[in-house]
C-alpha cells in the first residue's frame, strides 16, 4: 500500500489560504481520480477539491472551519501499491517552491513554504498559526505583514480578528495598516455562526443555513452575516472610505438595439446556440466608449496610476442566495459579439451555480452592474477597488420623449434607460467620467437596427 498527501492547493495567484467549508468523504471511504474530497473557500470564491488518485482516506488532518495554508496537507490517501513514504499530491508538488517566505514588500501575497513529512508514518500537520510571546496565535503570513510593517507584539495583540475563536486574518491586518495613520480601527465582525455536526470520525459537517438568535420578546430575529457578505461589507465600506465617488447620469433612448434583438433573437439562439441577452450588446459600447477614453481603465494603488492594455470587464452578477459576485470578462475587446454572449451567458450560469475559478474573478479593470434586472430605473454603484469606475444599467422602458425630424420635433414612444457612472474623484474628474458614460450613450443610440448577425 502507498500513501499520498492530499495537500491545499494554489487556487490563484493572490490567495495564499483556504478555509475548510466541508468534507464531503470521511474517513474509510473509498475516492476515485478527480472525484470531490472537500469543498474550500477563499476570499474570492468557493471551489471543491478533487483527488488526485484513486484509493481509500485513511486520515483527515484538519476539520470544518480551519483556515489552512496553500501546499499544508489536509487528508491522506491510501492506495494500492508497493508501501512508501507518504507522497505529496504530484500535481500541486510540481508547482511548490523549495523555500519561500511570504515577502510582502514585493507583492501583496508570495507562495509559502510547504512542508512534507520526510517519515514513512503520517505525523499531525503542525497548525496553522504559530505562537507568540502573548497568549494569541498568529499565522506566518500575519506575522510577516506585520514585520514588515513594523508593528510590535503589543500592537499586534490590540487589533480585533474576524477570523475563527477572533482569529486575526490578512484581512484584518491590512484594513488596520490603511487606517492606522487616521487613528481608526478596525471593529471586530461577528464570525459566521453556521450549525456544525461532529461525524464518528471526528469531522463536521457543516448546515447550510445561517445560525439565528432571537430577543427575548420574540419580536426580532438576529441573522449573522456568512461569510461571503462579511467580505462584500468590508469591501463597499473600504471603497468608499478610499474613493470620494461621484456619479453622473445619462439618459439613453436605445430603442434601435431592443428592435434588433426582439426581431434576431431567434435568428441569433439557431445560429450561435446561445441566447442573446441586452448584457452583452450594452458591453459592446462599454468596450468601444473605453477605447475613447483609456484613463477609465485604469486601476490605483500607492499613488500611482496603473494604466491598462487589456479590457477585462467585471460583470456583477446576483446570487441566489442574495449576495453578489463578479467575474471578470477577459480582454473584452477582442470578443464579437457571439464571444461576448457566449462568456456572458458562461460566466452568469456557474455563478449561479458556484462554479467558478478564482482566476475568473480577479483582474477586472472596469465594471457593469445590471441595476434594472430589480425594476430599478437608475442606482449609484459603488466601485469596485483598486478599479476607478463602476457603470450602473437602469431598467428599459417605454416612455414619451421628443424626437427630432426632417418635419419638425415629434412627440413619440421610445425605448429609454438610464445609465448611472460612479468615478474616483481623485483619479477622474468630471469632464472625463461625465464624457465616458456620454459616449456610452451615443454608442447605444447608433446601434445600427439592420445589423446581420
Amino acid at each position: 500500500m502507498a500513501k499520498v498527501e492530499l495537500l491545499m492547493p494554489k487556487m490563484g495567484e493572490s490567495i495564499m489560504e483556504a478555509t475548510i467549508l466541508k468534507w464531503v468523504k470521511n474517513v474509510g471511504d473509498k475516492v476515485e481520480e478527480d472525484e470531490t474530497i472537500l469543498e474550500i473557500a477563499t476570499d474570492k470564491v468557493d471551489s471543491e477539491i478533487p483527488s488526485p488518485v484513486d484509493g481509500v482516506i485513511v486520515e483527515i488532518l484538519h476539520q470544518v472551519d480551519e483556515v489552512i495554508p496553500i501546499g499544508q496537507v489536509v487528508a491522506i490517501i491510501q492506495t494500492a501499491g508497493e508501501e512508501s513514504p507518504s507522497d505529496p499530491n504530484p500535481v500541486v508538488a510540481e508547482q511548490a517552491p523549495k523555500e519561500q517566505k511570504p515577502q510582502v514588500d514585493q507583492q501583496p501575497e508570495t507562495p509559502i513554504k510547504i512542508v512534507t513529512p520526510a517519515t514513512p508514518s503520517v505525523v499531525p500537520a503542525t497548525p496553522v498559526a504559530h505562537k507568540t510571546g502573548s497568549d494569541r496565535f498568529y499565522s506566518p503570513l500575519v506575522k510577516s505583514i506585520a514585520k514588515n510593517e513594523g508593528i510590535v507584539l503589543n500592537e499586534l495583540d490590540a487589533i480585533p480578528g474576524t477570523g475563527k475563536d477572533g482569529r486575526l486574518t490578512k484581512s484584518d491586518i491590512l484594513s488596520y495598516i490603511e487606517n492606522r495613520s487616521t487613528g481608526i480601527t478596525p471593529m471586530p465582525i461577528a464570525a459566521s455562526s453556521s450549525t456544525h455536526t461532529t461525524s464518528n470520525n471526528g469531522t463536521s459537517a457543516t448546515m447550510s443555513s445561517p445560525a439565528r438568535s432571537f430577543s427575548t420578546s420574540g419580536e426580532d430575529e438576529i441573522i449573522e452575516m456568512d461569510r461571503m457578505r462579511r467580505l462584500i461589507a468590508d469591501h463597499m465600506v473600504m471603497s468608499k472610505r478610499v474613493s470620494p465617488h461621484v456619479t453622473s447620469f445619462v439618459e439613453a433612448d436605445v430603442t434601435n438595439l431592443v428592435n434588433w434583438r426582439s426581431a434576431n433573437k431567434g435568428a441569433f439562439m439557431e445560429k450561435y446556440g446561445e441566447k442573446i441577452t441586452f448584457t452583452p450588446l450594452i458591453m459592446e459600447a462599454v468596450i468601444k466608449a473605453i477605447k475613447d477614453f483609456p484613463m477609465i481603465n485604469v486601476t490605483t494603488s500607492d499613488n500611482k496610476i496603473h494604466v491598462k492594455k487589456n479590457i477585462n470587464l467585471g460583470m456583477a452578477a446576483a446570487l441566489p442566495t442574495g449576495n453578489l459576485i463578479v467575474p471578470v470578462i477577459k480582454n473584452a475587446a477582442y470578443l464579437n459579439l457571439a464571444g461576448l454572449t457566449k462568456t456572458v451567458n458562461d460566466l452568469a450560469h456557474r455563478a449561479r451555480q458556484n462554479k467558478l475559478k478564482p482566476d475568473e474573478v480577479q483582474g477586472g479593470t472596469f465594471t457593469v452592474t445590471n441595476v434594472g434586472t430589480f425594476g430599478n430605473v437608475m442606482g449609484t454603484p459603488i466601485i469596485n477597488q483598486p478599479q476607478v469606475a463602476i457603470l450602473a444599467l437602469g431598467a428599459i422602458r417605454k416612455k414619451p420623449a421628443v424626437m427630432e425630424t426632417e418635419y419638425g420635433d415629434v412627440i413619440a414612444v421610445r425605448q429609454m434607460m438610464f445609465l448611472s457612472h460612479s468615478y474616483d474623484h481623485r483619479v477622474v474628474d468630471g469632464l472625463l467620467g461625465g464624457s465616458f458614460v456620454r459616449r456610452v450613450a451615443d454608442y447605444l443610440e447608433a446601434f445600427d437596427a439592420k445589423r446581420a448577425i
